[in-house]
């Protein structure tokens, strides 16, 4: 089996996050580590919370707390969170850890050494008003591009364009809303991504079948205008990680932190050291480095579509520029935007509806479902409330909850709770046996290439079929004439009951969990629908379990629309 190194584009600390950053990342990113794991392979999946820069030090003043105080409260609730939601990390960390300050500071050596790191005198926006001078996200105005009104020092959040402060049309500052500002000098570090620009351009030539999304992206980034431009990697802050070479202070830098775009991707590696500090794992240079085994690993990204500038081009340029025996991404799957009912999810704005507002009113499994079978792969999409209603009641209620209910009860009812004996598969069972097949064999091809609405759609359908089986043998109806031959149909039912548990599981890990608590089985992938089919004999106990899935009703969804309608408290 494959050995897979699956990261998720690791949330800012500042607050907790909605349902649009839950899809763009880390629930697809969970879909395939459960995917890979049943059907064994070695799996490392990592993720982390991103707690320095300007989002972390304005959250934390807003809160009245001390940066760091504030960092591990709010990363101990995106844990709870993420565990709420079934997330399957080996290792949710800190980018603020020890382990990513020394790798951080690492880097910046290596790099510097390899002549890629520049110092640069340069005017930058001070903030009269707060007395300070004011990083990129300090600092919002419009963007000279689309005209989004609310783009940050940057990068618009509308149509993605790396901007400076400088590009900004109005700007103001997002500590005080003061307009009083004005350019300074200060001395800062640049990493000269242009030295790297043809390097990075042939790399990206070599990664195979990207989607359209992340390499539309990459490429105009390097040819638009001037093309790949030298970055700034240090700021102006209290927070971060100090700018050192390795060990060694960096002359002309102190005060200063490392930009949270240059440590936040290194954090991917130092989880890795953080998962064996905390004696959760024994080998992590095996997953990321390629001379100690890392060669053999497939790595797989997650992200939305803001952040595959940052994973393509500036990160790249980190490990590449370093020289060193690093593993490089060989896939990233990103993600357009999930709206929220005629607009935008937005964190700083308190819009849509956050984590922890939704496990309050519905179990995750709800959520999975929803979300993952409404994932914008190919272009943005809409959550509503009637979307998600309906969503719910026809796929979970009414389709896969239905057909468990009807089902085990009926055995119950009839026979026992017991699989019953007797009775010879026909035609029927064969139809169903070789429909089955395929749609279990498409499944598991749209799965293996992270082709997720295609995936829950022909997992979907491999539930109608059971559905459409169990209408067309009408057992309630056979038993009157043919007992052996009902007892057949739904022992051929139950065991499809067990094959819907295991290939929901990475979609719905609850409700696969429940159906095969209730069968008493265990959750081996299959090797073919028609041994799966068997596999549970005549006589194997089972228990009839709670309904899986209620109805949404029109009160609830009402109530819930008038909830959210507004700004988060």
């Amino acid at each position: 089996m494959a050995r897979h190194l699956i990261t998720s584009a690791i949330p800012y600390i500042n607050g907790v996050k909605h349902l649009g950053n839950l899809v763009g990342s880390q629930l697809p990113a969970d879909l395939y580590a459960r995917y890979l794991r049943a059907r064994g392979h070695e799996v490392l999946f990592l993720c982390a919370t991103d707690e320095h820069g300007t989002p972390a030090e304005l959250a934390a003043a807003k809160a009245g707390k001390p940066v760091a105080e504030y960092c591990a409260e709010m990363w101990q609730v995106q844990s709870d969170l993420a565990e709420g939601f079934r997330l399957s990390f080996d290792h949710f960390g800190r980018s603020s850890s020890p382990q990513n300050h020394k790798l951080t500071q690492h880097f910046a050596k290596v790099l510097d050494k390899a002549g890629l790191i520049r110092e640069v005198t340069e005017q930058q926006m001070y903030s009269v008003a707060d007395g300070r001078f004011l990083p990129d996200r300090y600092i919002e105005g419009t963007c000279p591009n689309c005209g989004f009104e609310s783009a940050r020092g940057d990068q618009c959040d509308n149509c993605t364009k790396q901007l400076d402060p400088v590009d900004l049309i109005d700007p103001h500052s997002t500590i005080s809303g003061s307009t009083d500002l004005e350019m300074r000098e200060t001395k800062h570090l640049y990493l000269r991504q242009s030295a790297m620009k043809d390097q990075i351009e042939e790399w990206i030539d070599t990664r195979v079948g990207w989607p359209v999304l992340t390499t539309s992206i990459a490429k105009k980034w390097l040819t638009d205008g001037d093309g790949l431009q030298d970055r700034g990697i240090t700021r102006d802050l209290d927070w971060g990680v100090p700018v050192q070479r390795g060990d060694e202070p960096w002359p002309g830098m102190e005060g200063k932190v490392f930009y949270v775009w240059f440590d936040a991707p290194i954090e991917y590696i130092a989880c890795a050291q953080e998962w064996v500090d905390a004696g959760k794992g024994d080998d992590w240079a095996r997953w990321w480095r390629t001379d100690k085994g890392a060669e053999d690993v497939r790595y797989t990204q997650f992200m939305g579509k803001d952040n595959v500038p940052f994973h393509t081009l500036s990160f790249p340029v980190t490990i590449l520029g370093s020289g060193e025996p690093w593993k490089l991404v060989d896939y990233i799957k990103s993600f357009n935007y999930l709206n929220y009912d005629g607009g935008q999810f937005s964190t700083s704005r308190g819009r849509g509806v956050f984590m922890d507002q939704a496990l309050e009113i519905l179990p995750a499994d709800y959520w999975r479902w929803w979300l993952l079978s409404n994932v914008p792969e190919s272009s943005d999409s809409e959550f509503t409330w009637e979307l998600f209603q309906t969503g719910v009641n026809k796929d979970l209620a009414d389709v896969l909850g239905n057909f468990v209910s009807r089902v085990t009860k009926f055995c119950r009812s009839k026979f026992a709770e017991a699989v019953p004996a007797g009775g010879t598969p026909g035609e029927a069972e064969a139809r169903l046996i070789a429909d089955l097949s395929a749609k279990v064999a498409e499944y598991e091809r749209h799965m293996e290439a992270i082709e997720i609405r295609k995936a829950s759609s022909a997992l979907r359908a491999a539930w109608v079929l059971g559905n459409e089986y169990l209408q067309e043998a009408a057992p309630w109806a056979t038993i009157k004439e043919d007992p052996d031959k009902a007892a057949m149909q739904i022992r051929l039912a139950l065991n499809l009951i067990r094959l819907y548990a295991i290939l929901s599981a990475p979609f719905i890990p609850d409700a696969a969990a429940a159906m095969r608590a209730a069968l008493n089985t265990d959750d081996a992938w299959p090797d073919d629908v028609a041994s799966a089919l068997q596999a549970l004999p005549a006589g194997h106990a089972f228990a009839v379990p709670d309904n899986l899935f209620a109805k949404i009703t029109d009160d609830q969804r009402e109530d819930w629309q008038a909830r959210f309608a507004g700004k988060r408290d």
